[in-house]
């Protein structure tokens, strides 16, 4: 398969083994750790209870933590289209990055260029949808940032590993920050729900609104993350809800 895998068992992990057929999801996550051993560490501490499949580190090695046909530890309290609890159907990519709260920066081409590699092999073996390649704030809006606004979501696309708009760049910034009306409003969000993110049920909770457009935002308008929805979002939203 091309790829230079490192076995390093994690027991954070459930049983029994589930069929390959399960496996409906790829979940990409950052460490949100300053220091990568330290996050190593906690994805294989029993007392953490959270794992991970893989895990890329700062030089491009992949580490195997958990096989494949075993439900690691990864994504929480989560959902995506009908599926909640994506733990029992998908894969786990850890790549090392400190994260929002100490210093976020990009992810280096070390670490992409293996993701490709582990993302393309996954895929293969899966029969994973492109759509349903994800980053953890897709899954989880109101608890989760990362991979964020830094992560190369465009590139995978151009990869055949993701979904992109298929826009002008350059013209449909040329609608940001106009207004939508009302009706426009519940448009871009039934098409967030078509696309798979999870409902607002709460609708009187403004900050669950809030942070289903910035999860919107990270993977699709990387460059301007506020919250707000305009005509740019409305626009690139509904060029995807017609792609997935």
């Amino acid at each position: 398969m091309g790829l230079n895998l490192t076995r390093k068992y994690s027991i954070n992990f459930s049983s029994p083994k589930r069929s390959k057929k399960q496996i409906k999801f790829l979940i990409i996550h950052y460490t949100g750790m300053i220091k990568e051993a330290e996050a190593i560490k906690r994805l294989c501490d029993p007392k953490a209870k959270v794992s991970s499949h893989y895990f890329i580190n700062s030089k491009g090695n992949i580490l195997n933590l958990v096989p494949d046909l075993y439900e690691a530890w990864h994504a929480g309290v989560s959902s995506w289209k009908n599926y909640k609890s994506l733990n029992k159907y998908s894969i786990g990519i850890e790549i090392h990055n400190p994260g929002h709260e100490h210093g976020y920066k990009k992810f280096s081409k070390k670490q992409i260029f293996p993701l490709i590699k582990l993302l393309k092999y996954l895929k293969k073996r899966y029969n994973i949808k492109n759509n349903n390649i994800l980053g953890h704030s897709d899954i989880s809006p109101n608890r989760k940032k990362d991979p964020g606004e830094n992560f190369p979501w465009h590139y995978l696309a151009k990869k055949n590993l993701s979904i992109w708009p298929k826009l002008n760049e350059k013209k449909i910034k040329s609608f940001r920050n106009i207004s939508l009306r009302d009706n426009e409003k519940k448009i871009f969000f039934n098409n967030l729900y078509s696309i798979g993110y999870s409902k607002v049920i709460r609708p009187k909770k403004k900050f669950e609104y809030i942070n289903l457009i910035k999860a919107f935002q990270r993977k699709f308008r990387q460059d301007l993350v506020n919250g707000k929805v305009d005509k740019e979002c409305y626009l690139i939203s509904k060029s995807i809800q017609n792609k997935k």
